[in-house]
């Protein structure tokens, strides 16, 4: 039986974008002004994001203790919340819609670690939350994943399949329990 041999990793072909310097000063970014809770203004982030390259719609509030990997690899539409906590996990391209709820602590994830191979190697696949997504309070979406139109996942739940648009998920996996019905 083979084992887990990490000294052998290779997350090739990924390569995170931006040179070095680029990289550093995101990090540091990120530290001071989007994983603290001192800086309460979403403009200074928006505005930090898209000299980063992000691609921010308009009205976007980020609230405190967010952390973002990669803001180069984010797209967010316009009227999206982003709560408390939430950590987005932008090793490849993440699209969020507009009208999304991130609520606190939810995760976005790109990447993970093939298994089978002892070399534990990356993977990575874009997520993509269509409009009107609203993922729940410590809800997970996991890579590949698209959440359609207006689909919601409860809180504490994990996403490993696409979500259906207008429906609400539940669970671990995450399965779909109704449909959403939106009145005005």
């Amino acid at each position: 039986m083979h084992k887990t041999d990490l000294s052998t990793y290779n997350n090739h072909p990924f390569h995170p974008g931006g040179n070095g310097l680029k990289r550093l000063l995101w990090f540091y970014v990120n530290a001071v002004f989007f994983k603290t809770s001192f800086i309460p203004s979403s403009g200074l982030k928006v505005f930090l994001l898209r000299l980063f390259g992000a691609r921010i719609g308009k009205n976007v509030t980020i609230k405190p203790c967010v952390n973002i990997k990669y803001p180069w690899f984010l797209q967010i539409g316009n009227e999206t919340w982003v709560g408390e906590n939430v950590w987005i996990d932008s090793l490849v391209m993440i699209t969020i819609g507009a009208n999304v709820c991130l609520s606190q602590g939810a995760i976005l994830l790109t990447g993970s670690h093939n298994y089978k191979t002892a070399s534990f190697n990356l993977i990575t696949k874009s997520v993509v939350l269509e409009d009107g997504v609203w993922i729940g309070a410590g809800a997970m979406i996991n890579l590949g994943i698209t959440a359609g139109s207006h689909s919601v996942l409860t809180a504490g739940s994990i996403a490993t399949k696409n979500m259906e648009p207008y429906s609400i998920y539940q669970g671990n996996p995450a399965v779909k329990v109704r449909d959403r019905e939106i009145s005005l």
